[in-house]
């Protein structure tokens, strides 16, 4: 009797530490997925000239939830600028049209004021660059990630200046007018 005791004890204690042996490593398994991938990025921008005219800089929140652009822009004309996200990771100048059109995974129209949904490269605001040719803008959008291999991911894509204000319902570029500056944002971060 008490030799099946002492079995029973030890299979008990077996299977406790076996199963808080797996739950620890599942926890800790899935915590390192969600913090797998880096949630913030850096990209610069050049004009159409090969100048540095500023960066981006892409920064999700820990729960991922919300994605935060701060673009910080020099030597840029003077005037309101729309910034978008465009397809293809690609900045060939001068023109930047092998960029793409802007990036749009769910195929939706132009603008975040239009009816029919916004393109996922739309942003809900314009840069305005003062008469010092500076100025920045902090983007808050919650259908944009860093994640890697999601739909929504801005990696792999590009950046984008344009001359002319987003006039927000215009499909499919808003009336923005040239492209100005670019910057690669790159596959993997």
């Amino acid at each position: 009797m008490r030799m099946m005791r002492w079995a029973l004890a030890v299979s008990v204690s077996a299977f406790c530490l076996f199963a808080l042996t797996h739950y620890s490593v599942s926890v800790h398994a899935q915590t390192a997925a969600h913090a797998a991938y880096k949630r913030n990025l850096v990209v610069p921008i050049k004009s159409s000239t090969g100048q540095d005219v500023g960066n981006a800089t892409f920064e999700e929140s820990k729960d991922g939830k919300q994605l935060s652009i701060t673009v910080k822009l020099k030597n840029v004309p003077s005037g309101n600028h729309a910034v978008h996200i465009h397809q293809n990771p690609v900045c060939d100048a001068p023109a930047f049209t092998t960029a793409g059109g802007h990036f749009n995974p769910d195929g939706k129209q132009h603008g975040m004021d239009n009816p029919m949904g916004h393109h996922a490269g739309d942003m809900p605001h314009n840069v305005s660059i003062g008469t010092y040719e500076t100025g920045d803008i902090t983007f808050k959008v919650d259908y944009l990630t860093l994640e890697p291999g999601a739909t929504n991911s801005v990696l792999g894509h590009s950046i984008m200046v344009h001359e002319k204000p987003d006039d927000m319902v215009t499909d499919p570029t808003g009336n923005a007018g040239t492209r100005i500056a670019c910057g690669v944002i790159p596959a993997t971060n």
